[in-house]
């Protein structure tokens, strides 16, 4: 991915997150709408959020295929692991992880970015691509920005979903 799409892809985000005040569930979306159809390799873009009681993920947005995937135990898969570690984690080839939960026979590659409010990781973004080893660094320092700007466009608002 360059820097010139990411730069303009975070500036129509935070454009459209602050100047129209549209909501948490509305924004995520709207998110993960234009991720999935402006970057090639991003087949799946989605957000996960944590319930530290029940030690649960939930999928509260996402574009691309249907998932049945909407709940994932802490530990489980490779969101479930960033949901313990509260570090990025890359995976260039699925199919080389143990502990991978399949979306879609298709995927090849995912990236997930763990989201932060006040220090505490509460949530992630899932990216899954059909194309092997579709991520870079500048994939995770990307979708990193963009955690950040849901954190501070939306605070404490995200602990509730």
């Amino acid at each position: 991915m360059n820097s010139a799409l990411n730069a303009k892809l975070f500036n129509q985000l935070k454009q459209q997150l602050q100047n129209k005040k549209v909501g948490v569930k509305s924004g995520l979306k709207l998110i993960c709408e234009l991720l999935n159809k402006e970057v090639t390799t991003y087949d799946w873009v989605g957000f996960y959020f944590a319930d530290f009681e029940k030690q649960l993920l939930h999928l509260k947005a996402y574009s691309g295929a249907p998932t049945i995937h909407t709940t994932i135990p802490f530990g489980k898969g490779i969101c479930g692991q960033v949901a313990l570690s509260n570090a990025t984690f890359l995976v260039p080839d699925v199919s080389q992880q143990e502990n991978y939960i399949a979306c879609s026979a298709t995927v090849r590659s995912e990236l997930v970015v763990p989201l932060f409010v006040e220090g505490k990781n509460i949530g992630q973004i899932d990216i899954d691509s059909e194309t092997p080893d579709a991520f870079s660094e500048a994939d995770e320092l990307f979708l990193t920005s963009i955690c950040e700007l849901v954190a501070l466009t939306y605070g404490k608002l995200l602990i509730q979903l």
